[in-house]
C-alpha cells in the first residue's frame, strides 16, 4: 500500500494513487481523476452535489460534475504543468466519504471520458477551422480544444510529419479505465472490429471497424505510464 504524502503538491504517478487506501470507487484516465456514482434519482444526486459544493471552498481542488438522473461523474481535473498529486487524492477520499454516507455506491466501469483527434500536417492552420465551427476554447496549448461548458469532448490535433493517403485522419480514443481495458477492446472485437496495432498496449490499442474508420481505447493518457500489473 503506497503511504501519503507530506507535500499536497508533490506529484504522485497513477500508480501510486491506484495503491492508496481509501480511493477504490476513483480511476486515473484522460486528464483526471474520476468516479461515478449510482444514485437512482435526481434528488439523491442533488445531495451528493450539495455535499460535494462545501468541500470546495476550503480546498485547492475543484471538482467537475455530471448529474442526471441515474448518477453522478465527477472529475478531478489535471493539468500536465502541475500533475497528479495528494490534493486530489485528499478530495477523492472526502467525496467518496459523502457518497457513502448518502448510501450511494461507486462504479468504476461507468467511468470513461472521450476526446476526438485530428491529425495535421499544419495545425496553426486547421485548429482555428476548428475553434470557430465548434465554438470551443484552448484548453492547454492552441492545439488541444475544449467545450467551455463541458459537456462535449475535447479535439486534439496530433502533428503529422507526412500524409498518410488512404489512412483516416479523424479518429476517436476512448478513455476507460486501466481495468476495463481489456472487456472494451473484447467487446469491440467481437462486434466486427479488427486489432490495427498493440504497439503501444497497455498504454493505447488501435482497433479499426469493418469499413476501417480508427478508435483507440486508451487509459491514463499523459498523466503516466499505465502499470505492468494484472487487474
Amino acid at each position: 500500500m503506497y503511504m501519503d504524502l507530506a507535500d499536497p503538491h508533490e506529484p504522485i504517478t497513477p500508480h501510486q494513487f491506484h495503491e492508496m487506501s481509501g480511493l477504490d470507487g476513483w480511476r486515473v484516465i484522460g486528464e483526471g481523476v474520476c468516479a461515478y456514482f449510482r444514485t437512482g434519482s435526481l434528488v439523491a444526486g442533488a445531495g451528493l452535489v450539495q455535499a460535494i459544493s462545501e468541500m470546495v471552498e476550503e480546498a485547492g481542488v475543484r471538482p467537475e460534475v455530471d448529474v442526471r438522473h441515474d448518477g453522478v461523474a465527477v472529475r478531478l481535473f489535471v493539468t500536465p504543468d502541475l500533475g497528479l498529486s495528494q490534493q486530489e487524492v485528499t478530495m477523492a477520499r472526502r467525496i467518496s466519504a459523502a457518497a457513502r454516507k448518502l448510501g450511494l455506491p461507486a462504479d468504476p466501469s461507468a467511468v470513461q471520458t472521450v476526446q476526438v483527434s485530428i491529425d495535421a500536417l499544419a495545425r496553426s492552420d486547421v485548429t482555428p477551422f476548428w475553434r470557430a465551427v465548434l465554438g470551443w476554447v484552448e484548453r492547454d496549448g492552441p492545439e488541444d480544444l475544449m467545450d467551455p461548458r463541458g459537456r462535449g469532448p475535447a479535439f486534439y490535433f496530433q502533428q503529422m510529419d507526412v500524409p498518410r493517403p488512404q489512412r483516416n485522419r479523424i479518429h476517436i480514443d476512448v478513455y476507460v479505465p486501466y481495468d476495463q481495458a481489456e472487456a472494451r477492446i473484447n467487446a469491440a472485437l467481437a462486434a466486427g472490429g479488427r486489432l490495427v496495432t498493440d504497439r503501444f498496449a497497455p498504454d493505447w490499442w488501435v482497433l479499426a471497424d469493418p469499413e476501417g474508420n480508427e478508435a483507440c481505447v486508451a487509459t491514463f493518457g499523459w498523466i503516466g505510464p499505465v502499470p505492468r500489473w494484472s487487474a
